[in-house]
């Protein structure tokens, strides 16, 4: 393939505008928040997000390129077809479940990050447990889309993958780096659009290329392959529910969202945007589909692609850049890869972002430097975007394996994370040590149920198992959702058995080592009235959540309705008037 000076400068000139987008966002907002305010600006950008600008930020959470390059898979993979490409529907009810259920109650209490609430009743050192599988899945997500977008670029412009992943990584994190999440807001409002724009102009050039049969004939009837529609064989429905469910529940709690849900305006504005979002990833779903649906429609041996097909050639996973490239005019493919290039950049830079605020919020502010200035989470945050940066793009050209890795650390953000959101957000009385419980029980039941993409043999064999053509046992039986109900049962039970211990003096209060129980309200705790000890903040009246410019980080737990919500002990009355 020869190399193409055109779809080169149209990418430059697109990662030109993207990066312009960035810095502006910044520039824009440079003085937003108070003196003492920049770390959360940088974070959930002063609480003052739009409904156009976060519509927008919060469709671009899901819609990447994982997202665009995983459903055109999923539609053209002979066998799967539109019954598994479950994103589009399971992402769209994660969103719509995100706004009924998660948003306000986050959102009405001022937290800063998704792990806020966790540290807040269980303790740091959850916290900081918790925050392992939140961070892999954060950076194994941008690994996995860096490393796509080097494919697919290097499909259409035969340039080195190496380069293109490292020229896109720097850009994402450099405009990242300096505006926060204005810059990532804003430069989503574009990305989208050109990815919406890119895609759909794309479409209608690959459906009347002469090598595409109609697209409704092989819908239902075999012509090049199985029908793109597909079919779950009965044998297969468990697992079908098992990753559908996996989608829906996993998809909550990821810092990436909530990081949407807490820059909004108010509580109302962060559900709203949830279901505006919904609706938006199932629209951006639809060329992905067509586009798919295009590919297995198409005779490939009468195009410059020739044979065998993708599929045997075992670049399915690029179904779209090919489609693409051998289908649409050379121009039109130059401007659909730099769709495609759009979508990548507006996942991975929400990610990195996610990863640093986390690490700057939870671990190093609330666990280690509980008296840092502003300025100082200000360089931490932005020491730690390069360095996630850095490190994603490592993953991205030297991993083997980054898909695998990216889907077990997502399916323990639905093991571990999302049973101890319910719990601590919905259910009364749990502590730090049904947390701990949990999670373990989570962990061991996932690592010992296999992994196939990382060649990870079983240790339990659950019912239907079966060998592949490594030899690895895939499971039929809905191991993931057993360990998901696993985790949330284990922590009530054990959270309620240990209250019931120690107030009843089965257990000598010396034995509650991790100030549980017993001591409560310890130094060592961080409380339900504050994030920090008790000595570090200030608790005056936050406003109700009415759309406002900014919120201070010592007024940031201090809402009265979470008060009420959470607990109305003669402590934290005493603290209160403090």
């Amino acid at each position: 393939m020869a190399f193409h000076v055109e779809g080169l400068v149209a990418i430059v000139v697109f990662y030109l505008a993207i990066l312009a987008v960035g810095i502006w966002a910044a520039w824009k907002t440079k003085n937003t928040g108070s003196e003492g305010d920049r770390s959360e600006a940088i974070i959930v950008g002063g609480r003052d997000i739009g409904l156009l600008v976060g519509g927008f930020t919060m469709t671009a959470t899901w819609v990447g390129g994982g997202y665009i390059n995983g459903t055109a898979e999923a539609v053209y993979v002979p066998g799967y077809g539109l019954a598994w490409a479950q994103a589009p529907i399971g992402y769209s009810l994660s969103l719509v479940l995100g706004g009924l259920f998660f948003a306000k109650p986050m959102r009405s209490k001022g937290y800063v990050t998704m792990l806020d609430p966790f540290q807040q009743l269980y303790g740091k050192r959850m916290g900081g447990l918790l925050f392992i599988p939140a961070l892999m899945g954060e950076m194994f997500w941008a690994a996995a889309i860096f490393s796509a977008l080097g494919a697919t670029i290097s499909v259409i412009i035969d340039i080195n993958v190496n380069i293109s992943v490292i020229i896109s990584a720097l850009i994402a994190t450099m405009y990242t780096l300096v505006g926060g999440l204005y810059s990532v807001a804003y430069t989503d409002v574009v990305q989208l659009f050109c990815i919406f724009l890119g895609l759909w102009i794309s479409v209608p050039f690959a459906m009347s290329h002469p090598a595409v049969t109609d697209i409704g004939l092989t819908a239902v009837h075999q012509v090049h392959q199985a029908p793109w529609l597909g079919s779950i064989n009965s044998l297969d429905i468990y697992t079908w529910l098992d990753n559908f469910l996996l989608l829906t529940l996993g998809g909550i709690p990821w810092q990436a969202y909530f990081q949407r849900v807490l820059s909004s305006s108010s509580a109302t504005y962060a559900q709203v945007l949830s279901f505006l979002a919904a609706f938006g990833c199932l629209v951006m779903a639809l060329p992905a589909v067509l586009i798919g649906a295009i590919g297995a429609s198409t005779a490939w041996n009468e195009t410059e692609y020739g044979v065998p097909d993708p599929m045997t050639k075992k670049e399915a996973d690029m179904i779209l850049p090919i489609v693409l490239q051998y289908l649409c005019p050379v121009y039109i493919s130059f401007f659909g890869l730099g769709a495609v290039s759009a979508a990548v950049m507006s996942s991975a830079d929400s990610s990195i972002l996610s990863a640093s605020s986390m690490f700057a919020r939870n671990i190093y502010q609330l666990s280690f430097r509980q008296n840092a200035s502003d300025r100082e989470i200000v360089w931490v945050m932005r020491i730690t975007v390069f360095l996630f940066g850095a490190s994603a793009t490592a993953m991205a050209l030297l991993a083997s394996s980054v898909y695998g890795l990216w889907y077990l650390s997502s399916d323990l953000v639905y093991i571990i994370i999302f049973p101890q959101l319910l719990c601590v957000l919905f259910i009364k009385g749990t502590n730090t040590y049904g947390a701990i419980a949990g999670y373990l029980f989570g962990l061991v039941l996932r690592i010992t149920g296999g992994e196939p993409y990382l060649y990870l043999q079983p240790l339990i064999y659950y019912p239907g198992c079966y060998p592949d053509e490594n030899n690895i046992y895939i499971q039929r039986f809905p191991f993931k959702t057993l360990a998901m109900l696993t985790s949330f049962f284990t922590n009530i039970i054990v959270s309620y058995l240990a209250k019931y211990l120690f107030e009843s003096g089965t257990l000598p209060p010396k034995l509650d080592f991790l100030d549980a129980v017993v001591a409560r309200y310890s130094r060592e705790h961080m409380d339900k009235a504050t994030l920090v000890k008790s000595d570090n903040i200030v608790l005056n009246e936050l406003a109700p959540v009415n759309p406002r410019h900014s919120l201070t980080l010592s007024s940031t737990f201090t809402n009265k309705e979470a008060f009420n919500y959470v607990d109305s002990s003669p402590e934290l009355s005493n603290a209160e008037d403090n």
